[in-house]
């Protein structure tokens, strides 16, 4: 196929150059509408590249396959059958995974630190979740993939599970065994999804963990906005084989998707995916080499260490990390990852991804640049330098990965639309959850919807509050209660 062209970006220009006066929606008029203090902090591109698909970058019948074009160029730039896209980011594209392997009631094999947008569609579905534990790190307080033989475990004690999701890599870099756990899936006759939201850089150079479609995977959702140069939720999700029907994978999308997509994600996807393929190799090579500087210049600041393969990797851990991940432990300096994270914007003008009781994580991309790290570098000098300063962080109640398993009560359904009740949380001990607790990042529950509540983790994400972890869900923002499944009387 030819790469050279991108067929939304090409619609888009022949839209503006045949001088097309709409009057369909979008309602601003390509800008014209704007409050000029809007246009002042946005510009008036981004309103001029907002254009309809139907009967805009293309006919009332979409005759010119625009967006079909651009999702088969897609598709070919990294060797998968078919690619679709999404302009709700990989939070629907999971979704609708999900939805097209399992139904109301039907079982899914899914490891117990999904994303939140997992457990939605659990509840949105009513698809019945067979929880696999991932690699605990009880030593770090952090999770990595599951392997090839839990994965044949489940399967042998749940035959009826449809399918499995796994997610690869996650917010620390760390990747599993794509391919081994693909072989032990195939070999029951059930599709794998990867949930690769972290991964959208990964076919475009050899040297980064093994991407899912080469590894043998049946659906790959990637984020395009996380590690690509896409703007915010921008997803593509990709296919291959013929295990999953994708006739039942684009229904499932329509369902949840929106009918007013963007043309700002379609366009930057199409034009990424160029970028890609004629210069992606090149791009990552300088972005490798220059992760590698850095991780060696962060690693001579006293007090901080970049975790990598030694701490990652091995039996019982990750299969492989993405080495443009940068997780800067902390611990030396006697300073949480909130305190760092909100040190370094308030002070720095740096921001980072995922912060938690003792490290932050930077990640770099093909966009990145000496000047970039270079920033990065005085950023955290400074921060080490001002660390003795800071006040002692508040103890945050870790549990052991063994307390961190609750007990499924109900479906995540059941429990999400039951009559509920709001109770203090010193007695919520014991009671099902009828709402997640999620620290955010990375976004895997704490509590999840139909799980039994233990008094661990209402320490755990009670003192993590008090210290500065982010929790979006909770109806109750302070956590002084939570949202439970009323008894019945």
């Amino acid at each position: 196929m030819d790469h050279s062209k991108a067929p939304v970006l090409e619609a888009l220009q022949a839209f503006r150059e045949l001088g097309f006066t709409p009057f369909n929606p979008p309602g601003h008029r390509q800008g014209r509408g704007v409050d000029p203090r809007v246009l002042e902090v946005v510009g008036e591109a981004v309103f001029a590249s907002d254009v309809i698909s139907v009967n805009g970058l293309d006919d009332r019948l979409m005759r010119n396959g625009v967006i079909e074009q651009a999702q088969q160029l897609m598709a070919d730039a990294v060797d998968a059958d078919q690619a679709f896209f999404s302009t709700c980011g990989s939070s629907l594209s999971v979704k609708s995974a999900m939805l097209s392997v399992a139904g109301p009631h039907e079982k899914i094999i899914i490891p117990r630190h999904v994303h939140k947008s997992v457990v939605a569609g659990l509840i949105l579905s009513g698809v019945s979740p067979v929880w696999l534990s991932p690699h605990w790190d009880a030593e770090r307080h952090l999770s990595h993939p599951p392997g090839a033989e839990e994965v044949r475990k489940l399967f042998e004690a749940e035959p009826e599970a449809k399918g499995m999701l796994l997610v690869t890599p996650n917010d620390y870099g760390t990747c599993g065994d794509i391919k081994a756990v693909a072989d032990v899936c195939h070999e029951f006759g059930k599709p794998l999804i990867v949930d690769e939201a972290w991964g959208a850089h990964l076919p475009f150079h050899p040297d980064l963990p093994q991407w899912g479609m080469d590894a043998g995977a049946d659906v790959v959702v990637t984020s395009v906005h996380k590690s690509g140069a896409a703007v915010e939720q921008s997803s593509v999700f990709h296919l291959q084989g013929d295990l999953v029907d994708p006739s039942a994978l684009k229904n499932r999308e329509d369902l949840l998707g929106t009918t007013s997509p963007t043309s700002l994600v379609y366009a930057t996807l199409d034009g990424w995916r160029r970028h890609m393929v004629q210069q992606g190799k090149a791009m990552l090579t300088a972005a490798l080499a220059l992760a590698h500087s850095t991780r060696t210049s962060i690693n001579e600041l006293p007090g901080l260490r970049v975790m990598g393969e030694d701490e990652f990797t091995g039996p019982g851990l990750a299969h492989a990390l993405d080495p443009l991940k940068m997780v800067i432990d902390l611990a030396e300096l006697n300073i949480s990852g909130y305190q760092a994270a909100d040190w370094l914007r308030e002070h720095q003008r740096v921001t980072v991804g995922l912060s938690d009781h003792r490290r932050i994580v930077a990640q770099f991309t093909h966009a990145d640049d000496h000047r970039t790290a270079a920033v990065l570098l005085d950023a955290l000098s400074a921060l080490v330098k001002a660390a003795d300063d800071m006040p002692a962080p508040p103890a945050v109640d870790l549990p052991t990965p063994e307390e961190l398993q609750l007990e499924t009560a109900m479906l995540p359904r059941d429990a999400f639309f039951a009559e509920v009740e709001q109770v203090p949380a010193e007695k919520a001990v014991g009671r099902i959850s009828a709402e997640m607790v999620t620290p955010y990042p990375p976004g895997a529950p704490a509590v999840l919807p139909g799980e039994v509540i233990n008094q661990a983790v209402v320490d755990y994400v009670r003192s993590g509050l008090d210290a500065g972890m982010e929790l979006p869900d909770p109806a109750d923002s302070e956590l002084k209660s939570f949202r439970v499944v009323a008894r019945k009387r």
